[in-house]
């Protein structure tokens, strides 16, 4: 059953409380670590098209972004005509590497644990990634966790981050308020989504940008574990 037919039957059955708190995680970088995927078909795909090779802290920089947007990004002198063929490209590499059972996106510590004991604690959970929604699907199942969440975002059905239009979707998937609601994340796109769409943000240390930018992106605090996400929610209710 999709997420969003699923949050809306609960809802309608009054399943959902009507103070549902809601958090919403990014998915690369925070939930997973998919930088080698991810630098690795970015790097072939322009190279392939005779484009220049992005540096690899350039391409961890646009982590999350929708994919068109990061392409511009990375090759600033690339034509709008051009910008389809890259991300076919690396679509196809992606694609292929899948088939290989090469995508290596190993879950960060103490996600699972964490997840498990936010939803029996009565925490909605949903992603808002700039991944595709295949892909997403795919790669949440393929580590277990799919079964944590109610409401599922991506940037091909959305507009992208820093937009605040997938959070916005995610609240009203599930009923809940935006001052009930926190978006939980290691990028800007991340914080500034939160802040465009006034919710509460989290910050997250392993992932692609530093504390200072998630600070200065909105960040209402930064947890540098998994495991410290329980308290910080809980510390952000208190105040």
């Amino acid at each position: 059953m999709g997420s969003v037919l699923l949050a809306n039957r609960l809802f309608q059955k009054g399943n959902y409380k009507k103070k549902s708190r809601l958090v919403v995680f990014d998915c690369d970088g925070t939930l997973v670590d998919s930088a080698y995927a991810i630098i690795s078909c970015m790097q072939t795909a322009c190279s392939n098209l005779g484009h220049l090779q992005p540096k690899k802290v350039d391409i961890r920089r646009t982590v999350g972004l929708p994919l068109d947007e990061a392409i511009t990004i990375l090759l600033p002198s690339i034509k709008i005509n051009q910008i389809n063929g890259v991300k076919n490209e690396f679509n196809k590499l992606y694609a292929m590497l899948k088939g290989r059972n090469k995508i290596h996106e190993p879950l960060y510590c103490g996600v699972e644990e964490t997840l498990c004991s936010l939803k029996k604690a009565g925490w909605l959970l949903g992603v808002a990634t700039g991944k595709s929604s295949n892909v997403l699907k795919s790669t949440l199942e393929n580590q277990n966790i799919d079964r944590y969440f109610i409401t599922l975002q991506t940037a091909d059905l959305s507009v992208g981050k820093p937009d605040p239009d997938m959070l916005l979707k995610a609240m009203r998937d599930t009923g809940a308020e935006k001052k009930r609601t926190v978006m939980i994340g290691d990028t800007s796109y991340d914080m500034k989504m939160a802040r465009n769409a006034g919710t509460s943000a989290i910050g997250v240390t392993w992932g692609y940008h530093s504390v200072e930018e998630l600070y200065d992106s909105g960040a209402h605090s930064v947890v540098k574990t998994f495991s410290q996400i329980p308290l910080a929610l809980e510390n952000l209710f208190k105040k």
